[in-house]
């Protein structure tokens, strides 16, 4: 959920509330525009703890539950790293080498390529799902991926 969304839930809960937006920026200690940004979907940061007191006034929580996994993610995650090059990633090969721990020199443009430039969430994801198809513990297979990484000297910061 980002802060868009919670601005609509936030905005539903005043209105139930039968609060305005003024009368609700004086009762959480923040201004009328913070909250008319926040519910039009405007408002770029508020912080963590003025959020969590906000919701807290309302009666609201911020569940921090984990998300559905995505659908594919290997795939994806394939597809992103094959972007560049004539020969795509297979995500079979990607799977079995991240299981295996040894990288083959034919793959090593592409994982470069995921390491330096694939979205961390989707790597996130596409190791979840390695982790489950081949119930292999997750942590066996970042420590592949990382030694990876600094093999290949990956510059992301990610991999220090």
């Amino acid at each position: 959920m980002n802060l868009a969304e919670i601005g609509q839930l936030v905005q539903a809960r005043r209105e139930a509330l039968g609060l305005s937006q003024a009368r609700l920026a004086r009762l959480a200690g923040l201004s009328r525009a913070t909250i008319n940004q926040l519910e039009n979907g405007s408002l770029v940061d508020l912080g963590a703890a003025k959020l969590l007191a906000l919701l807290n006034l309302l009666g609201m929580d911020l569940a921090a539950q984990p998300r559905p996994p995505q659908a594919h993610a290997l795939t994806l995650l394939s597809q992103t790293a094959s972007v560049s090059y004539r020969q795509a990633l297979q995500p079979g090969a990607l799977a079995d080498a991240l299981v295996a721990g040894t990288l083959p020199p034919a793959l090593v443009p592409q994982v470069a390529t995921l390491l330096d430039e694939a979205p961390l969430p989707l790597i996130v994801a596409g190791l979840a799902e390695v982790a489950q198809r081949t119930h292999t513990p997750p942590k066996t297979l970042w420590k592949h991926l990382t030694a990876w990484a600094q093999a290949l000297q990956s510059p992301r910061a990610a991999w220090a």
